[in-house]
């Protein structure tokens, strides 16, 4: 099953930096003026490798992929990044209040690496479609920095918590706590001990691995792994080395990359909706959409709040939950609609589909309203042409009423327990059907590939 491996990883001196002022998001929930503002807040932003800007007169031989790797060398030779002394395993816990919620949670895991594997091979599993153009940036970059700046998110289930004991029960304070623009706090902790670090891979050795965040780098790596090893005459299942103390350690270093893992049984993993917003519909109508939709499902039009704000749609879809089946919100200029599927009617829509997959609101979301009501097929959706994703139902709702959208649809987020239905039993959700919060911050340790 999973192998994992600890590692000397490459981590930035908090001597020589303050760690808020480096460190980022994950490179794909970052905005242009995100981006901006990582560049203004430090020379040594992790920003300039990962996400770098484009130039006017960028060449094959001077890029945003050539700079980053000048870049992290540049670090490298002046002593702000600095390679560990000896393997490790780094655990790294996260806490947040729940968005919109006084709710606090603490969310607990642990930085290795490990071997990467074809789905084929059903040691790791997916659970969403992914953008070609995302893959090929990401390639370009791994080719060019040789080292993986950010980690993959990867869910293990363990109901016996015997990584977590043994990593987070030792009552020693962290050696690094980081509180973000979001305030949430970032503590890690580094393990050395080599018996404890035995105790812990033992603990993941008969696990599988299912893909939380990351899906665009955990393939693109594999391929690369893949590539990698036909240019080495590597075999890519080629078993572990061990070093002087008796850790194993991957068989070339393309076969791992740099995962934070996170025990799906224990608390503090939360789930956000990813909404829709669709533009650039040639004569688009809210109340044509909306009888048009009687086809597939039971309709009813929203009336705002009597303040004569909209968000009375939000807190309708905050009200649902799972147990309340299929239900999402269609929020247009014209007015906003709550629709329900009609059984009968879309029986025939999603019969190619598992049963799973039929009772995913993100599911009938793509298959009936973008592809049957709007025209966006799965090519076009997957393209980005029409269709954008945006976390907070505020900022969808926006866009409508600024006319940079004709139509935004609120959806309930997708449970854990459904994520894990679909993804063991071989099957893929809609791109961006699920939002991990909060996000694994970028910069805490670097997997260098020399």
């Amino acid at each position: 099953m999973a192998r994992l491996y600890p590692f000397r990883a490459l981590r930035y001196d908090p001597a020589r930096v303050s760690m808020t002022d480096v460190v980022t998001q994950p490179y794909d929930k970052i905005s242009p003026e995100m981006q901006e503002r990582y560049y203004q807040a430090s020379p040594y932003n992790l920003i300039r490798v990962i996400l770098g800007k484009h130039l006017p007169g960028d060449n094959d031989a001077a890029n945003v992929y050539t700079r980053a790797a000048a870049t992290l060398n540049d670090w490298r030779s002046e002593g702000i990044l600095k390679e560990e002394s000896e393997p490790a395993l780094y655990g790294y816990s996260q806490t947040y209040k729940v968005p919109g919620t006084e709710e606090v949670r603490e969310r607990r895991g642990f930085i290795a690496l490990a071997q990467l594997s074809d789905y084929a091979d059903h040691v790791v599993y997916r659970h969403e479609q992914t953008f070609p153009k995302h893959k090929s940036d990401r390639l370009a970059l791994f080719k060019a920095t040789r080292a993986y700046c950010e980690q993959i998110y990867m869910l293990y289930s363990d109901p016996t918590f015997s990584a977590e004991t043994i990593i987070f029960e030792s009552g020693k304070a962290p050696e690094l706590e980081i509180t973000d623009e979001y305030d949430v706090v970032h503590r890690v902790w580094k393990l050395t001990d080599p018996a404890l670090i035995a105790k812990v891979l033992a603990t993941m050795d008969d696990k599988w691995l299912l893909i939380a965040d990351g899906h665009h780098r955990y393939e693109t790596s594999t391929a690369y792994m893949f590539e990698r090893a036909a240019e080495l005459g590597a075999d890519p299942k080629a078993a572990p080395k061990t070093d002087a103390n008796g850790l194993p350690q991957p068989a070339f270093p393309e076969q791992a990359m740099m995962m934070t893992f996170v025990n799906m049984d224990a608390p503090g993993i939360t789930i956000l909706p990813t909404h829709r917003v669709a533009f650039g519909l040639p004569h688009f109508n809210g109340h044509d959409f909306a009888t048009s939709a009687e086809q597939y499902f039971t309709v009813e039009e929203l009336h705002p709040n009597t303040d004569g704000k909209l968000p009375g749609a939000v807190s309708l879809l905050k009200s649902l939950n799972a147990t309340d089946g299929v239900a999402f919100v269609a929020a247009t200029r014209d007015g906003d609609f709550l629709l329900k599927p009609k059984p009968e009617a879309i029986a025939p829509v999603l019969a190619h589909l598992s049963p799973r997959q039929q009772k995913l609101d993100v599911t009938q979301l793509h298959k009936i309203v973008l592809d049957k009501l709007l025209g966006l097929n799965e090519e076009t959706v997957r393209a980005g042409s029409n269709v954008r994703y945006l976390r907070e139902a505020a900022d969808a709702l926006q866009q409508v009423g600024s006319g940079n959208a004709d139509v935004a649809f609120l959806i309930k987020p997708v449970t854990l327990e459904q994520m894990k239905d679909i993804s063991l039993n071989l099957e893929v959700m809609p791109q961006k059907s699920t939002d991990f919060y909060p996000k694994l911050l970028s910069g805490l340790a670097m997997y260098t590939l020399d």
